[in-house]
């Protein structure tokens, strides 16, 4: 029944009248499904909400969240993955209250941050579950905000509630910047904001006219997360299939099973997770699986690696993936998420460029075969916005093939950051107002146009920039982790440090694998190995290479590597007292 295209929706203005709509229109529709885990290598238990349950358990945490705060108040999750989180999410909407979509405090290692968002974003109230109301009590203590219990609110507090449309230029949620270059900052996003980007993503994959069901296990407190696998399904009325990222990292076949029990299946995760699933899924893992009716993968959130989608593609053949399903994409909080997108069925654009041009500036292709060429993968086109690249100094429009900052302007892009000064990234102006009319937001990545798609080369604050050379960080780390095997892929950190004589200096900060025993593993071999290949290929000296056990690199909320925290780590001597300076060991 649900793999049906479901009827088109209307062009209502907020989520919370999507989700009226499609009560009213398909009530015993599934709406939402969570895949729980409780037992190694389980299947898993399905618990499922169809449109008219979510539409009854919204209004009654609806009136609930509206007996404990007023319009405009801030609204924590604290929930884990699941149906709750959903329902409490869309009912802090639907009761004029701003959404905070956070984590319960036991992530491990995200205890501080977690702090720091709620001291910015001053909740009145948490919404958490029967399961973890003791750990956020703990958590907050005897003054912080009061709590609502999400599952033991009954349905009958909702029978009353006469809804309330909300103004789409309110802000409907903060969403917190993962920090991987700076601490965390709640962005607003309007609930005009996340329809808009939910109906670009749609449109994106060419999902507004066809079949669809969102499997994810990216967490719902990330924002890919929570459009592709919240706000899209919602405005579509198709079917939301969810699994823990606990659940998928313990047994990666879980999502691909997933995937193969749904037609129609569009997922994402980010680049690390398709070579997850091809060094950890096994043989027998994959005997009768089928993902022959897989729509599109989208790949964004990091780097996209066109040998990672060669390698899922090769590794997944035999279980009919069919080609063209993997699209890769870009996007930000500041913008909701969604910005470029590859569309689903077309070839993978890639592009090798001279690695020395690309650090002055200049996209020039290269031969693949080049050992100093960098192969970058297409992020296709705009979704219903506009995208221009522009010298970060100046602010002039740069033609295709130059290299600067990716500035975006849409409907999906954020009202600003909470409680603080947003002008210069949301009001950014082009030098001459004609090149590009009105305020554009300025993401902090650099990027060019190649063929018409956008081209993501890096992060303009993480750049290395020694002896007067820019190198990409993402760069660095790949010829790295290639250059021994028992550098873990994908968890380790390449930046700059104050150098000895008043210059900058490059430092590589890598997790040794697993498999490796360290009693048989030469570090002097290792260090030796990553310093040859980093000279050998970008010409750059690396004044320390420090090798760390796994788990040690510390990540954003979102998984990935986050290199301002780790080189901050590094000045203050956590790793094994090496020097604050930088200076060669």
């Amino acid at each position: 029944m649900d793999s049906r295209r479901p009827p088109l929706a209307p062009a209502c203005p907020t989520l919370p009248e999507y989700v009226r709509h499609w009560a009213e229109t398909a009530p015993d529709r599934r709406a939402f499904t969570f895949v729980e885990h409780p037992a190694p290598h389980s299947r898993g238990i399905h618990r499922t909400l169809t449109w008219r349950r979510l539409d009854v358990r919204v209004r009654a945490l609806a009136a609930r969240l509206a007996d404990e705060a007023g319009p405009g108040d801030r609204v924590a999750l604290l929930c884990p993955q699941g149906l709750e989180y959903v329902s409490a999410f869309l009912a802090a909407l639907s009761a004029g209250l701003v959404a905070v979509p956070l984590y319960t405090p036991g992530l491990p290692g995200h205890a501080d941050r977690l702090a720091g968002v709620l001291a910015d974003a001053r909740p009145s109230v948490v919404v958490t579950t029967s399961r973890t109301r003791d750990e956020v009590r703990d958590f907050l203590g005897a003054d912080g905000p009061r709590i609502v219990v999400a599952d033991e609110v009954p349905d009958g507090d909702g029978r009353d509630r006469q809804p309330v449309a909300p103004d789409p230029g309110a802000p409907a949620y903060l969403q917190y910047t993962s920090g991987s270059t700076r601490a965390p900052a709640g962005v607003e996003i309007s609930h005009g904001n996340v329809v808009a980007n939910a109906r670009q993503a749609l449109a994106a994959y060419g999902l507004d006219a066809r079949p669809m069901t969102s499997v994810g296990w990216l967490p719902l407190y990330h924002d890919m997360g929570l459009v592709l696998s919240v706000a899209a399904p919602v405005a579509r009325g198709a079917l939301s299939v969810l699994m823990d990222p606990a659940a998928f990292l313990h047994e990666p076949v879980r999502w691909l099973r997933l995937l193969a029990a749904h037609p129609h299946a569009v997922s994402a995760a980010p680049n690390f997770a398709y070579d997850y699933c091809v060094a950890t899924v096994t043989a027998d893992q994959k005997e009768g699986l089928r993902v022959d009716r897989v729509t599109a993968l989208i790949n964004g959130s990091e780097p996209v690696r066109p040998g990672t989608a060669d390698r899922f593609h090769a590794a997944f053949a035999d279980q009919g993936l069919p080609p063209g399903t993997h699209c890769p994409s870009y996007g930000l909080a500041e913008a909701t998420v969604f910005v470029c997108a590859a569309r689903p069925g077309e070839p993978l654009s890639r592009f090798a460029l001279d690695r020395d041009a690309l650090a002055a500036g200049k996209a020039l292709p290269a031969r693949p075969d080049d050992p100093r060429a960098v192969l970058l993968t297409g992020c296709g086109t705009p979704a219903g916005q506009r995208v221009r690249i522009a010298d970060p100094v100046t602010r002039v429009p740069l033609p295709e093939g130059e290299v600067g900052e990716i500035w975006v302007q849409g409907p999906n892009v954020g009202r600003g950051y909470w409680n603080r000064d947003s002008e210069e990234v949301f009001g950014a102006q082009f030098a001459d107002a004609a090149a590009g009319p009105g305020r554009w937001l300025r993401t902090g990545d650099l990027g060019t146009v190649l063929e018409g798609q956008l081209v993501v080369t890096g992060r303009l604050k993480d750049l290395i920039i020694v002896d007067g050379r820019n190198h990409y960080p993402q760069d660095v780390e790949a010829s790295a982790q290639e250059a021994h095997e028992a550098v873990r892929r994908d968890r380790l950190a390449a930046f700059s440090v104050p150098g000895a004589a008043g210059g900058e200096c490059a430092v590589v900060v890598a997790e040794h694998a697993r498999t490796a025993h360290l009693a048989e593993l030469d570090m002097a071999a290792l260090v030796r190995a990553v310093r040859g290949a980093v000279s050998a290929r970008h010409g750059l000296r690396l004044a320390d290479v420090v090798v760390v056990p796994p788990g040690t690199v510390p990540r954003t909320s979102s998984g990935k590597v986050s290199r301002a925290l780790t080189r901050a780590r590094y000045l203050e001597g956590a790793y094994g007292g090496q020097a604050r300076t930088g200076a060669a060991v």
